[in-house]
């Protein structure tokens, strides 16, 4: 293929005398180049100088002067591309760190000097401001070069970057803006040979003596070789001289230091878990698109070098040992590796040979252990661009399917890419011509169709992203109008095969909507393609819609600000009425709405969500004018229509992905012009068939796929992602429709059909509440009553399976009744139970809905107040009756203003006591009753708690202690009566004798009925001798003779203090007795007889106790 015409890149600068040096230049006014200049011009650019001098025996001087003179690059735009990791136009900010920048500062400043060529060789000296209180720095260039390539460089700043310092960047430029300033000399093989014996031997010496410390030895080496006569030196014919150019032999590319490429990679990859490092390498791929762009060798070079240190990274070879996956990061970069070697491998202008050597490393890289493979169930050899589409898979794409497993490296499609070509006839007619039609040539002797019925040319034959993979070769080798023509034949294609698949849709119709399913039509989705098939498409469309060139920032992370991109309508040559950025617009959509199966893996389906919101992004810079406007309608209406080719098509697979992200778009931007098509569209993509109910028991799976597939949904790895912008879309659609009650409603339907997550249904209610009820305009009560209801299918979702946000969904649910009315407040109290759990009700429901500054929002009068009042005290009242354990005492609490009420919560109380309620809930709610001054009820509930307790001889710690000591203390404040008839039940429930040892206490130190209900007043305490105390009297030494004898059967030595001491308060119990005394000491001498084994411990009880 012929390469495009050449053209000065825009913003590269550009001096005040680089026409002398440019091709076509003006010499004087007026005046054309001269002859010898331009056959110069050419010769330099093609030929080595050695084939000059082999082809004539001999070339004058003057021809010489010139072909060396045009042997040094003209353009500044390869010196920039070489010294700076990306295209920066000198018109904006410039980085001061970029070499090329500083560069072109160094040469303004005029720190060239002593500028010298010699042949194929340019020296000079560059003077650098030091810093403060720095001496100036010099430094010495060297520069070679051939045929207008820089072949190699050499700087006193030993500069370890990868590309040229700024030193050889401002000599470089000074060579190329004052070329007609610099001394020219011809090579210094010719000056010599002009030079007699004599003259010789003079500037031998001379150089020796000037620089004797450094060549001195050397010269004395090559002077024993010479002057021996069978020495290797004097068989050859001549001597080699560095100022005359490359041989004919010696490759013409521009100088790339490999090594320093290598090491950079592999520090980059080292620090891959860091932005900037990912930024860098990718900076570095852009700097090989621009490579190839220019069709620079180096380009490939320069992949096949990081290549090879990618593979080199440790961590694969850890990744492997561990079955982990690599890094999101690595694997974009790795994921652009591959890409870029299929433009390299498909360019349309290599050599055969260069071709075979770069799939001969490919395939040794391929079988590599630690090539990455290819992530996700993309075919490599299906068919994508066919002028019609079945319904049904046949078999030859079933045993694809099945096949797919096969490994397939990320170097896959580049080897694939290897088989491809370009010398195709129709091909090639397609890109030399806009104007090609059925009209300029006959029948293609092919069985494909070659034109639509339009006479448009189509391209068929192969997958759709490998075409688009050519248009991306195509732009990455500099062939933009080749690569317009091709991305506008396969759009052209895309246009017949959705008419071919509408008309067979049509077809089946009235079947699939009746089956209500459909197979997958598409397993490898365009969207996420390792080869993003419609992102190259859509970039290579929009790229000639620019108004101005976009730059890329030299370091992305230190630039201005990036600039807005403009685009404007660029009609399509031959077509009229069409234009390059309506068919970006358009084929961009159609590969979003395209139905797809969602891929395997993790980073193959978080790559469909990446692509298709980088997709989005590109559509979003583009301003909408009439004419778009009216693409997005034609193309929504075709989406809607589409059947399973479509993503928002009537009848979807089961596993197909979800269009909310792009539906979002859609609906954004056809709002303003067409809100009925915005709305049907957005509804329609609401749904999310993955989380839909599986097809009915007994029925056929409608495709085979389907049975090997309908268990994947573990391995929707991205299905909470997925919610959220099925979230977004609703959001979006209520905002929109807020005033509308028609589309309101629509919306909650869909929301209530096709949303499956408690919390993202809350939010959209929160959200609704929030547009709702702006603070600066009346409420919008229809959207109030959406979100109100979104809530209450919240409650329903969540009753049953409860979750940690329940209580701030109930307590939202409440405000948001509040702010529509009394009358929902009263609804969802009344409907309770189908929403709330009973102590949700009791506690958060009926006493938010009635607290003081809820009724001043509501601003009732009295009976509607009462009436509200009413409903929450038959709300706790339920509630107490369904769980008397945890909403008795709210419910008493709320009943405390109506006698009816709280007598009725206290017989439920009551009743509850009966039916087993807890002895800690019971003495809870006689504390309470006691607390609002109601004793002998509280009396009341404190003897039925202790006719279910029972605290053992050991537990002194027991929880219901403080509870058991403030019943007493209730008893005995009661009067004599009270007191009397708890006894028995203290008895019965209590065998820890110290406990009561210390009731028994208490109930000495004062004389009952000293509280306020006292029947009369004791003229003093009661005594031990007499009942009631004298029977708790007997049960407490009682419980200390068991206790004591239970503690002596398994007592250790260690435990023997612990029992004295038990036995000191045992005697001051036994003490209270009128024969006390008598009694502890023949309990003393029956344990001294019953264990007298334990000498040591009997030994202490007679030193304490006698």
């Amino acid at each position: 293929m012929d390469p495009p015409a050449a053209k000065r890149s825009r913003g590269y600068p550009a001096g005040p005398e680089e026409g002398d040096a440019g091709a076509g230049a003006v010499r004087g006014r007026g005046r054309p180049e001269a002859l010898l200049d331009l056959s110069a011009k050419r010769v330099a650019e093609s030929w080595a100088f050695e084939q000059v001098e082999e082809r004539f025996s001999r070339v004058p001087e003057p021809v010489q002067k010139r072909i060396v003179f045009w042997s040094f690059p003209r353009s500044e735009r390869e010196i920039c591309m070489y010294s700076s990791l990306g295209y920066q136009s000198p018109e904006g900010e410039h980085d001061a760190r970029v070499p090329f920048t500083r560069g072109l500062h160094l040469l303004q400043s005029g720190a060239v000097d002593r500028v010298l060529q010699v042949g194929f060789h340019l020296s000079g000296n560059i003077r650098e401001p030091g810093g403060p209180g720095e001496p100036e720095r010099l430094y010495h260039v060297s520069i070679s070069f051939d045929r207008c390539k820089i072949t190699s460089v050499s700087c006193g700043c030993d500069n370890r970057d990868l590309f040229y310092c700024a030193h050889v960047v401002a000599l470089s430029l000074y060579r190329i803006r004052h070329a007609r300033q610099v001394e020219l000399r011809l090579p210094i093989s010719e000056t010599l040979s002009q030079m007699n014996r004599d003259q010789l031997q003079k500037f031998v010496q001379y150089l020796i003596s000037a620089h004797h410390t450094e060549v001195l030895p050397t010269a004395q080496r090559l002077a024993d070789e010479i002057l021996l006569l069978g020495s290797e030196i004097n068989l050859v014919h001549g001597a080699p001289d560095p100022t005359a150019g490359a041989g004919i032999e010696d490759a013409n590319c521009w100088h790339l230091d490999e090594e320093q490429i290598q090491e950079q990679v592999k520090q980059l990859l080292s620090n891959g878990g860091y932005y900037g490092a990912s930024q860098q390498l990718r900076s570095m791929f852009c700097k090989v698109r621009e490579m190839l762009r220019m069709r620079d060798s180096n380009g490939a070079r320069m992949l096949i070098l990081m290549t090879e240190q990618f593979l080199q990274d440790p961590r694969l070879a850890l990744w492997q040992q561990q079955g982990a996956g690599m890094t999101d990061k690595c694997r974009q970069l790795w994921d652009e590796l591959g890409a870029l070697w299929v433009c390299v491998v498909l360019s349309p202008h290599c050599k055969p040979e260069e071709r075979a050597s770069w799939l001969q490393l490919l395939g040794k890289w391929d079988k590599l252990d630690v090539c990455p493979l290819e992530e996700g169930n993309y075919s490599f050899d299906r068919p994508s661009l066919q002028p019609t589409m079945a319904l049904s898979p046949g078999p030859e794409e079933e045993e694809e399917m099945v096949a797919a497993g096969s490994r397939h490296t990320v170097f896959g499609r580049a080897l694939q890419a290897g088989s491809l070509h370009w010398n195709d006839t129709h091909l090639q007619r397609i890109l030399a011509s806009d104007c090609y039609g059925p009209s300029l040539t006959g029948h293609m002797g092919s069985d494909k169709p070659t034109f639509d019925p339009q006479g448009r040319p189509l391209w068929l034959g192969e997958p759709f992203p490998t075409a688009c993979a050519r248009v991306d070769t195509l732009r990455a080798h500099g062939y933009t109008r080749q690569a317009l023509r091709l991305a506008g034949a396969i759009v052209n294609t895309l246009r017949l095969q959705r008419r071919h698949q509408l008309e067979s849709y049509k077809q089946q119709k009235k079947e699939l909507l009746l089956k209500g399913s459909t197979c997958i039509t598409n397993t490898e989705g365009w969207v996420g393609h390792p080869l993003d098939p419609i992102g190259c498409l859509c970039r290579a469309l929009l790229e000639a819609c620019r108004l101005e060139e976009e730059t890329l920032a030299l370091y992305p992370d230190s630039g201005p600000e990036k600039r807005k991109v403009t685009y404007q309508h660029v009609p399509v040559p031959g077509i009229p009425g069409e234009s390059y950025l309506a068919l970006a617009l358009e084929v961009t959509l159609l590969g979003l709405g395209q139905q797809r199966a969602l891929p395997e893996g993790l980073y193959a389906q978080d790559k469909v969500v990446r692509n298709e919101e980088q997709l989005l992004t590109l559509l979003e810079e583009v301003e909408l004018d009439e004419r778009l406007v009216q693409v997005l309608r034609k193309q929504a209406g075709l989406l809607l229509e589409g059947g399973p080719f479509s993503g928002f098509g009537e009848v979807l697979f089961r596993e197909s992905v979800p269009m909310h992200t792009c539906a979002r778009y859609l609906f954004t931007a056809l709002l303003p012009h067409d809100p009925d098509l915005a709305y049907r569209l957005a509804l329609r993509a609401m749904r999310l068939p993955v989380l839909e109910t599986a097809l009915p028991a007994g029925e056929p799976h409608p495709n085979p796929l389907d049975s090997v597939l309908s268990n994947r949904f573990p391995r929707w790895f991205i299905l909470g992602h997925l919610e959220t912008r099925q979230c977004e879309l609703a959001s979006s659609m209520l905002t929109a429709a807020k005033g509308d009650p028609k589309w309101l409603h629509a919306v909650l339907g869909s929301i209530q059909q096709n949303i499956h997550s408690p919390s993202l249904l809350f939010k959209l209610a929160q959200d609704a509440c929030k547009t709702a009820t702006p603070a600066s305009a009346p409420p919008d009560t229809t959207l109030l009553g959406i979100a109100l209801e979104l809530g209450l299918q919240v409650m329903r979702m969540t009753l049953s399976t409860m979750t940690w946000r329940r209580r701030e969904m109930v307590r939202w649910l409440v405000s948001c009744a509040t702010e529509i009315g009394p009358q929902a407040l009263m609804n969802i109290m009344q409907n309770w139970y189908s929403l709330f759990t009973p102590v949700e009700a009791a506690t958060i429901v009926a006493v938010t809905g009635t607290t003081h500054a809820t009724l001043l929002r509501l601003q009732l009068d009295a009976p509607r107040r009462e009436e509200l009042w009413a409903c929450a005290r038959t709300l706790a009242l339920q509630c107490a009756m369904k769980d008397p354990q945890n909403c008795a005492l709210p419910a008493l609490t709320l009943c405390e203003k109506n006698h009816a009420a709280f007598e009725a919560a206290y017989q439920i109380v009551l009743d509850a006591a009966a039916g087993g309620l807890g002895h800690a809930h019971l003495f809870t709610v006689a504390r309470y009753m006691e607390h609002r001054g109601l004793p002998l009820r509280a009396y009341k509930l404190a003897t039925l708690a202790l006719a279910q307790l029972s605290i053992a001889f050991n537990q002194d710690s027991h929880p219901a202690v403080n509870d058991v000591l403030w019943a007493c203390s209730l008893s005995h404040s009661l009067g004599r009566h009270e007191l009397s008839a708890i006894v028995p039940l203290i008895i019965r429930s209590i065998h820890c004798a110290p406990m009561l040892s210390d009731i028994l206490r208490r109930w000495t130190l004062s004389a009952p009925g000293l509280g306020p209900l006292g029947a009369r007043r004791a003229a003093k305490p009661l005594g031990t001798d007499r009942a009631p105390l004298c029977q708790l009297l007997d049960a407490a030494v009682a419980a200390y003779i068991n206790t004591s004898h239970s503690r002596l059967t398994h007592i250790s030595p260690r435990h023997y203090g612990d029992f004295i001491e038990f036995l000191g308060k045992a005697r001051e119990t036994f003490l209270l007795a009128p024969d006390g005394h008598l009694q502890f000491a023949q309990f003393l001498e029956n344990l001294k007889q019953t264990y007298k084994g334990k000498k040591k411990l009997m030994l202490l009880v007679r030193e304490r106790f006698g």
